[in-house]
């Protein structure tokens, strides 16, 4: 074939493709009059990962799973915002990675309302003024985000989804790296780059900021002074990229909720947050333990935190494998509380398909 011919069958294929498309969005709109019919959550994570799945087995390339991934991920975006005008919260402010971890899960139809603090975003969705929230919880390398764990002992909130978003920091500038005088950085993006300021630049006085967005915002407005934020940020704020990924590890990653009020149906690869709180009396942990070890259910994550209403008494959130609505772990979850003083499933939801594990 020559190039017209080439051309010629890109159109063809194109009119195709967008009367295909329409033809799935009807479908769509048609599914969401039915869950609206019966006030079911519109936004359904278990189906959204089946279909990404599905695709990616069905694909052939050239196209990669990860641009099918993210041609499907709009396309969806699209037909939810036609099927309701969803409000996404996240702390913000915007180009922060939170932000990122949002539109990637979400796309880019649906509405975005930046928050100042973890604990906005968690009123805002309980409040009804937006449909979902999302919240940094840990960082592979600095650990756990302990504002949001701490929020979930009062809220309602359910865990419905999970992101997991590998981290490249930047340093950024209007001028070069040898005239910087001043590093602007979000505590959380120092620590992830640490070794690398220490070793490039080992003289220049650090300022601390409230988010990676704001210490690209000041760094716009010096020539000797630089930040450690996002490619988002930069473009953002017309900064230059001075350097790329300057974070300690290469597998730096941090983990984002996806909160709402119905956690979805099991997928087959699941995982389940749980907030409790235990007897104070030697081996009361091990007591609480021992079911999931007995019935191997496999622990991906426990961190313990100050209940902040009794002098050292702890609550302890924990992650396994698993749905609520499966057999062995329903019955290890009864087993489990009668150890405990206070329990508290906090979601049942997909797992990230890059997300930790044990």
């Amino acid at each position: 074939m020559n190039l017209q011919e080439h051309r010629k069958a890109i159109d063809k294929l194109d009119e195709e493709i967008v009367r295909l498309l329409n033809e799935r969005t009807k479908h769509v709109l048609a599914i969401g009059e039915v869950k609206l019919k019966a006030g079911q959550e519109i936004y359904a994570p278990h189906r959204e990962k089946k279909v990404l799945q599905r695709v990616c087995r069905l694909n052939s390339g050239p196209l990669s799973d990860e641009s099918l991934r993210a041609i499907y991920r709009e396309i969806m975006s699209s037909a939810l915002a036609l099927e309701k005008s969803l409000t996404i919260a996240y702390f913000g402010p915007e180009a922060t990675f939170t932000h990122q971890a949002a539109v990637h899960r979400f796309g880019n139809s649906l509405r975005y309302v930046p928050l100042r603090t973890i604990q906005d975003v968690f009123q805002e969705v309980a409040r009804g003024r937006a449909d979902y929230g999302v919240v940094p919880v840990e960082n592979s390398t600095e650990g756990v985000v302990t504002s949001t764990l701490d929020m979930f002992v009062d809220s309602e909130l359910k865990i419905v989804s999970e992101i997991v978003l590998p981290i490249q920091h930047c340093l950024v500038g209007k001028g070069t790296r040898k005239g910087i005088a001043a590093l602007y950085s979000h505590p959380q993006a120092l620590a992830q780059c640490r070794n690398w300021v220490q070793n490039h630049l080992p003289d220049v006085e650090i300022i601390e900021t409230s988010s990676t967005t704001r210490a690209a915002e000041l760094a716009s407005q010096r020539k000797d002074a630089a930040a450690i934020a996002s490619s988002l940020a930069a473009e953002q704020y017309r900064l230059r990229i001075l350097e790329r990924d300057i974070q300690d590890s290469s597998d730096n990653a941090t983990r984002f909720l996806v909160l709402g009020r119905e956690w979805p149906p099991p997928t087959g690869k699941d995982r389940t947050s749980l907030l409790l709180s235990i007897t104070d009396k030697v081996g009361a942990l091990h007591s609480v333990l021992e079911p999931f070890r007995r019935h191997k259910i496999n622990l991906t994550k426990i961190e313990s935190r100050p209940s902040k209403r009794k002098a050292w008494a702890y609550y302890f959130f924990i992650d396994i494998d698993g749905h609520i609505q499966d057999g062995r772990v329903a019955r290890t979850l009864k087993e489990v509380e009668q150890h405990c003083n206070f329990i508290k499933v906090l979601g049942s939801y997909p797992k990230a398909e890059n997300g930790p594990s044990v």
